[in-house]
C-alpha cells in the first residue's frame, strides 16, 4: 500500500492512476491521516432481473406454519 499526501496526489494523479491500474493500493492522506483510497473501477452492479430463479426455488407448503413446541422451547431456553 502506498500513502501519498494530497499535494502529491494532485501533482501525480496520472502516475497514481497507472499504479492503481497495475494493482497498487493508493491511500491519499491529509496531515498523515488517511482520507481516501484509489481503487480500480469495477463497474456498477448488474441490473436485477426479476424471475431469473423461477422454477429453481421451491417453498414448502408449511413454510409459515407454527413451529413445534420443542423448537420454540429451545429458543426460549437460551434467552
Amino acid at each position: 500500500m502506498v500513502i501519498v499526501n494530497t499535494h502529491e496526489a494532485k501533482t501525480n494523479l496520472s502516475r497514481l492512476l497507472d499504479e492503481v491500474q497495475e494493482g497498487e493500493d493508493i491511500v491519499i492522506a491529509r496531515g498523515n491521516k488517511p482520507l481516501a483510497r484509489l481503487v480500480p473501477y469495477s463497474g456498477g452492479k448488474a441490473a436485477r432481473k426479476p424471475g431469473w430463479l423461477k422454477g429453481k426455488i421451491r417453498v414448502a407448503d408449511d413454510f409459515d406454519a407454527p413451529l413445534p413446541d420443542e423448537v420454540i422451547d429451545s429458543f426460549e431456553a437460551g434467552a
